[in-house]
């Protein structure tokens, strides 16, 4: 286990040894908004000599956290680009605090605009995965001139079209995805999220379910988070709170209307509304970034990463056609399986 002083309530007391680049751990205490004076851990590290490139920001989705992009980053490292790598665990997430509502994807924008404007990053190459795709580019949108390049992986902002998967019908239509925070009890939400991010891969439905019974028998025997040495053992045990399982559960239920805009109401809060959120983001990316390098690398057994969502990210940037990416052999989360493409892509786009 690295180094790593904790100042946050994250149920993740330890984590493996290469969750962030030795001496990058950093905070972030959150400035304004309903959470105001809570905690982001994220990391800042610079791969070479001299002054960087670029500035790689890698915005997780959910369950995940920044650790989702270990390959990526270790690939990038590796090769010696030039750059500095920004990544940051969503609050309710990782190392990051826990959270104190169920929040949503425009919650989670706004802390990490918080973040961007506190670092003043400029020359963003930003990659986003699931919920991260909103989140980053909610973050950026209306400063449209902190990004140079935008690579997208399995993410939408438009609404899902009705064709083929949706998160209603996928992975299986007798247990769609949208309907797994209903059925799954909160205290073994961190086995299912263990299981589905590490076996992203087309599968039956019996060994779906066959490998999550398996994952939730380790969890109850202690043995899936005792030594905190694999990617399972992270995806678990921060869920480790009731809370923070409850805030991933509700972006789970978000699904279903994943683009069109989602109302539900937070105790003290009142009623959230993601309309006005995602309304805004599809006026305006289409315009504000036609100069912007762009990439996709999509996982075809998922409904971000079927023929109408890639259609929908190159009409509304065309640059995007010819630096698009498919595999049709993966899931959801491409980026477990191919980061050392996408690494790759991501030194193609900063020269």
């Amino acid at each position: 286990m690295p180094n790593l002083t904790i100042p946050t309530n994250s149920p993740m007391t330890r984590v493996p040894a290469d969750y962030c680049p030795a001496g990058s751990a950093r905070h972030y205490t959150l400035e304004d908004g309903p959470n105001a004076g809570k905690t982001m851990f994220y990391y800042d590290f610079t791969v070479g000599e001299g002054r960087p490139q670029a500035t790689v920001l890698l915005v997780h989705g959910f369950p995940e956290c920044s650790y989702t992009y270990r390959h990526v980053r270790d690939r990038l490292i590796a090769t010696g680009a030039r750059c500095r790598i920004v990544a940051m665990d969503h609050i309710g997430f990782g190392l990051s605090d826990q959270a104190s509502f169920e929040m949503v994807d425009m919650h989670h924008a706004d802390h990490l605009r918080q973040l961007v404007q506190h670092l003043d990053l400029k020359n963003i190459t930003m990659l986003v995965h699931d919920w991260g795709g909103p989140i980053g580019i909610g973050a950026l949108i209306d400063e449209p001139e902190r990004l140079a390049n935008l690579l997208v992986m399995n993410s939408t902002v438009f609404p899902m079209p009705s064709e083929g998967y949706t998160y209603a019908n996928y992975p299986f239509r007798l247990l769609p995805w949208c309907r797994t925070a209903d059925l799954i009890p909160a205290h073994l939400w961190g086995a299912v999220a263990a299981y589905v991010v590490s076996h992203a891969s087309p599968q039956s439905f019996w060994r779906f379910n066959a490998g999550v019974m398996n994952t939730i028998a380790r969890y109850y025997s202690g043995a899936l988070t005792r030594d905190m040495d694999t990617p399972e053992s992270v995806w678990c045990a921060q869920f480790g709170s009731r809370i923070n399982a409850l805030s991933a559960q509700r972006n789970v239920r978000h699904t279903r209307h994943w683009g069109h805009g989602y109302r539900y109401t937070v105790p003290g809060m009142g009623e959230q509304d993601t309309g006005p959120f995602y309304r805004h983001l599809q006026a305006r990316i289409g315009t504000v970034w036609q100069h912007i390098g762009a990439a996709g690398y999509f996982g075809g057994w998922d409904a971000c990463g079927k023929d109408a969502v890639v259609a929908q990210w190159h009409a509304a940037l065309p640059q995007m056609r010819a630096n698009t990416h498919r595999y049709p052999e993966v899931g959801h989360f491409v980026e477990e399986y191919k980061g050392a493409e996408i690494a790759d892509g991501v030194r193609a786009l900063i020269g």
